[in-house]
């Protein structure tokens, strides 16, 4: 059941009066104080600039770690795959030196 006189009326009067006052009091507050905000901008700055030299320095070093574990690879890595004239060559020096024994 609704209340009496809770009409559609109302409800929107009642809505602008709360959004009058909510911006009543919205225009009620004191302006901020530029040397506050000053010093807030400058903190903010500071600390946009020490995450970016972070990010730069974590950047850097996965790098390193990136080089580092590829020249690793690199010097671990098995030999290549003998090509068919190097297999052929391996097999004609057995061939001879079985020859050459008997």
């Amino acid at each position: 059941m609704k209340p009496k006189g809770d009409s559609y009326q109302d409800r929107v009067g009642r809505a602008a009066e709360a959004k009058r006052k909510a911006l009543d009091q919205l225009r009620a507050r004191p302006a901020p104080d530029p040397e506050a905000a000053a010093v807030r901008k400058a903190g903010r700055e500071a600390r946009d600039a020490a995450r970016a030299e972070q990010r730069k320095a974590a950047a850097a070093a996965k790098a390193e770690a990136e080089a580092q574990a590829a020249e690793t690879a690199a010097t671990n890595a098995p030999p290549p795959e003998p090509t068919a004239e190097e297999r052929k060559a391996a097999r004609d020096a057995r061939y001879a030196a079985r020859k050459a024994r008997r």
